[in-house]
């Protein structure tokens, strides 16, 4: 059994954290529930700042809110000196409702409404990163619009792939996202970016990926984007002040996952940055990083009840909780693996294999394929691990069940983050129109 962060089992074999005993949490706030572990959401903040700060580099550490948007969230991040990444308006507005400085706020997406921009401008947010030509030319023309210069990177795919999942790579040519470096286009997104009037060219973002275990390929997408920097400072006389070298650090899920100290990412990528451009005589950039998945991924835990069993001879045996997809889309998405514990009976000897279902009317609706467990009785608890990035953030009402709540944990305190969805909460938005009012369809 791996335990994450603050989590134990307790003298009552419970498993426990941030020194809450998860059934006292199921009993007070129901399940499925989501738990966050505060105390290891602030040490991964920390440690990235931290490795930041030895390099003597100037860097912005972003917390990339499509993780995990809640204003709880947002909080912490900006009592963690970090920056924020919001990919929506929803994302931005979380934030600003959270009270999260607009000054440090960058907007990602390949598809900015004018709605959204405009909202952006509005709220003077630090950076804006553009995808493409199309939102280019019209964020240059609604903030002339407003008498505004504002700040954009421009977001380059170097043409490093990751060692990741197809839907999850994207640094390679073949990306939906920002301008490719390899054939050109980036190097015209520069001379297009430079003579737009309301438009301060930063610098270049790049992001080769998610869940990733080695160095080599931030290295690599350094080693391109520096190549591409002196030849635009050597060829347009434009000097990059930043260096965007997003995310993708990566998490341990299961057995057999090894990522790496976030030091040693941090060191990788700085000493590629000082050795790279201190080569060419070029002014040493200032460095952000955008994670997410590594600041809240492993400080998750799902908890759910255990209801219905079936056992098939032969061939599986199915225990079935009150979550699924709902809560839990990656295992469909993404083939996702994850560890999970009975979180009422830690201690138990392992006694059978099972795979857990969720509720949900699809034949793919399984959290966990072939877990030993402990023998699963209805009423049970059981504990998913590693839930903290993308879970909540991609749950939805399918089955029109109710999105869990989320509670942070620390220091044995359990606070409320996002109250559970009531039954209205599910209707709200419904509308019967006035034609349909009737008893009886003529």
């Amino acid at each position: 059994m791996y335990l994450h962060g603050t989590s134990k089992i307790n003298a009552q074999g419970h498993l426990e954290i941030g020194g809450c005993d998860t059934t006292e949490l199921a009993k007070q706030f129901g399940t499925p529930l989501y738990i966050v572990d505060e105390g290891l959401v602030r040490q991964r903040a920390r440690e990235y700042v931290e490795s930041f700060r030895a390099s003597g580099l100037k860097f912005q550490v972003a917390y990339a809110s499509k993780a995990f948007s809640v204003m709880a969230m947002c909080s912490i991040a900006e009592q963690e000196n970090l920056s924020l990444d919001v990919v929506s308006d929803g994302e931005l507005y979380t934030a600003l409702k959270a009270g999260f400085p607009a000054a440090r706020i960058h907007f990602h997406g390949n598809n900015k409404t004018p709605d959204e921009i405009n909202m952006a401008l509005d709220a003077n947010i630090g950076c804006f990163v553009v995808d493409n030509f199309n939102e280019m030319y019209l964020l240059n023309a609604l903030a002339a619009d407003k008498g505004k210069r504002v700040n954009v990177l421009l977001r380059i795919t170097p043409g490093v792939e990751a060692h990741t999942h197809d839907y999850i790579s994207t640094g390679q040519t073949d990306s939906k996202f920002g301008f490719d470096l390899g054939n050109g286009t980036a190097y015209k997104a520069i001379q297009e970016a430079v003579a737009q009037s309301n438009l301060e060219l930063l610098g270049v973002h790049s992001h080769i990926g998610s869940q990733i275990f080695e160095v080599e390929g931030f290295a690599m997408a350094v080693d391109k984007v520096a190549g591409f920097a002196v030849q635009v400072k050597n060829e347009l006389d434009v000097t990059f002040r930043v260096i965007n070298l997003g995310g993708g650090f990566g998490i341990r899920y299961v057995e057999g996952d090894t990522p790496l100290p976030i030091s040693q990412y941090v060191k990788a990528i700085t000493d590629s940055i000082k050795s790279n451009f201190s080569a060419a005589n070029y002014p040493l950039p200032e460095i952000w990083v955008e994670p997410g998945r590594s600041m809240v991924g492993d400080a998750g835990t799902t908890l759910y009840t255990v209801g219905t069993s079936k056992d098939i001879p032969g061939v599986r045996k199915y225990i079935a909780v009150d979550g699924g997809m709902t809560d839990n889309p990656r295992p469909a998405l993404y083939e996702s693996k994850y560890e999970a514990v009975l979180a009422n009976r830690a201690n138990d000897a392992l006694e059978e294999t099972v795979t857990v279902a969720g509720k949900c009317c699809e034949s793919g609706d399984k959290l966990i394929i072939d877990l030993e467990l402990p023998k699963a009785n209805s009423g049970d608890l059981l504990a998913v691990f590693c839930t903290g990035a993308y879970n909540y953030a991609m749950a939805s009402n399918y089955n029109r069940i109710r999105r869990p709540a989320v509670v942070f944990v620390k220091d044995g305190a359990a606070d409320v983050a996002v109250k559970r969805e009531s039954l209205d909460d599910i209707i709200g938005n419904d509308v019967i129109p006035a034609r349909l009012q009737t008893s009886a369809v003529k």
